[in-house]
């Protein structure tokens, strides 16, 4: 007698099907939206208009911004407010390229060449650790009390940054690209163009931007010494005078410049850097 098992039918299922599928999660910030950075800006504007409006503000304290726009507009006709631009404008490049200038050169003596970090690191740390603006009444002795002492006081402000965040980012280069360079036979110009150059440049545009600033946080202060023109004199000729509106048109142009230079430098750096693959990329 022979025993037949029947086995009822199952359905076949797959691993997929019994496992549920998880989604994956997105942990970036998502693509770049344009002109964000326009937002805390003009928010805090609108934040000033609705208050000025309403009369929060003080308006001999704090004029309402239609107030500071006339203003503008009145110095501008004038003419007053364009010379007082282009000479901000002109003391700011002229330190912001020595600063920029001699930042690079001593980040490559220091960052190449043990000797040149023995001679020059230590220095500039030290010249770190001084308030540059604390260095003002040295330098009008020595230089005396016009343009050049101006300059100069800029230059340093932008060269400690830019010299630092270069510095750290040359030492910071893998020890294996410098093996794998000498293996491949580099010259040492190849080196510098193929393996220091981009290993410096992430490192070299955040001492750019911090330079950048400095020049205009600087210029603010060194225009209000013996100076007969500019942006700061304009505001400190102001204060004298009690004209609050017309502080708030130099402070608000300051800020225009600043903003625009640093988009300025972080467009350059997405250009250039382009083929890093970063969190705000």
């Amino acid at each position: 007698m022979t025993a037949v098992t029947t086995t009822a039918a199952v359905p076949a299922t797959t691993v997929e099907e019994r496992t549920p599928v998880r989604r994956r999660r997105r942990l970036s910030p998502g693509r770049r939206l344009p002109a964000t950075r326009l937002v805390g800006p003009l928010l805090v504007l609108a934040l000033w208009a609705v208050a000025s409006a309403a009369g929060q503000l003080d308006p001999g304290a704090i004029p309402a911004p239609w107030t500071v726009l006339e203003t503008g507009a009145h110095l501008w006709t004038d003419g007053t407010l364009t010379t007082d631009i282009l000479t901000s404008l002109q003391r700011a490049g002229y330190g912001f390229a020595i600063g920029l200038a001699a930042g690079v050169v001593l980040a490559l003596a220091s960052g190449l060449s043990r000797v040149g970090e023995a001679l020059i690191d230590g220095t500039v740390q030290l010249n770190r650790a001084i308030p540059t603006l604390g260095l003002i009444p040295l330098f009008i002795l020595w230089l005396g009390i016009g343009e050049t002492f101006k300059i100069a006081i800029i230059a340093i402000v932008v060269y400690i940054p830019i010299y630092l965040n270069t510095h750290a980012a040359l030492s910071g280069i893998d020890h294996r690209f410098v093996e794998l360079a000498e293996v491949q036979g580099l010259s040492k110009f190849q080196f510098i163009r193929q393996i220091v150059v981009p290993g410096a440049l992430p490192g070299f545009f955040v001492g750019l931007r911090l330079g950048v600033t400095g020049s205009w946080l600087g210029l603010v202060v060194l225009e209000q010494i013996n100076a007969t023109s500019g942006l700061g004199y304009m505001m400190f000729q102001a204060q004298n005078y009690g004209q609050s509106d017309v502080i708030l048109v130099g402070l608000l142009i300051y800020g225009v410049f600043g903003l625009i230079s640093d988009s300025a430098v972080r467009l350059v750096e997405r250009r250039v850097l382009s083929w890093r693959r970063t969190l705000s990329s």
